[in-house]
């Protein structure tokens, strides 16, 4: 089982990052293969609506340091994305990536049979962190790109989530959090 984990906050040891990496560690004990990006490392531009992946290529046509993102991706079983909310939103690091993936479309798309380029059977998993404590806030980020991926072809899609962590102490005594991280791992894993 490969896995492909995007970190999309600037901070490296920060909250959504420490969620995935309990992620990832508990899938790696089941025997996943695990591969990771710091996005916020990354030298890359988001989608030039310059549709090269529809006209010229079955990829997007863009060099820069996301082709190698996009392509592990291809080959992942597993991608986790994982994000601080801001402004009600995923970072602007991960949110280039999401646009990126337009490229995974068929030509045709909206009433093609099979709108994406994407082989085998993909899950996504949602790794979220809000500074704001109340549940009801900004829960349409979720579904709305569960409905993406899953038109590019991923079967599944899971949300941890986080809320009331601004700071990375924050997190600390929240083992809720921590154990479903440890059992989402487990059931797509193990």
């Amino acid at each position: 089982m490969n896995i492909v984990c995007l970190y999309g906050s600037p901070r490296v040891k920060g909250n959504s990052a420490a969620i995935a990496g309990a992620f990832c560690e508990a899938a790696e004990k089941n025997g996943a293969a695990v591969r990771s990006f710091v996005l916020n490392k990354l030298n890359f531009r988001g989608c030039q609506a310059c549709y090269g992946c529809k006209r010229k290529s079955d990829k997007c046509v863009l060099k820069d340091d996301l082709a190698e993102v996009l392509e592990a991706v291809r080959g992942a079983d597993i991608l986790v994305m994982a994000s601080p909310v801001y402004y009600g939103e995923v970072s602007s690091q991960l949110k280039a990536f999401i646009d990126r993936t337009f490229s995974y479309l068929v030509p045709g798309y909206a009433t093609a049979p099979k709108p994406h380029r994407l082989e085998g059977r993909k899950s996504l998993v949602l790794i979220l962190s809000q500074g704001n404590p109340d549940e009801k806030s900004f829960t349409d980020i979720f579904p709305r790109y569960a409905t993406f991926f899953k038109w590019m072809g991923f079967e599944t899609a899971d949300l941890i989530r986080a809320c009331g962590v601004m700071e990375p102490e924050d997190l600390k005594g929240r083992a809720d959090v921590f154990a479903q991280a440890h059992a989402l791992a487990q059931r797509l894993v193990g």
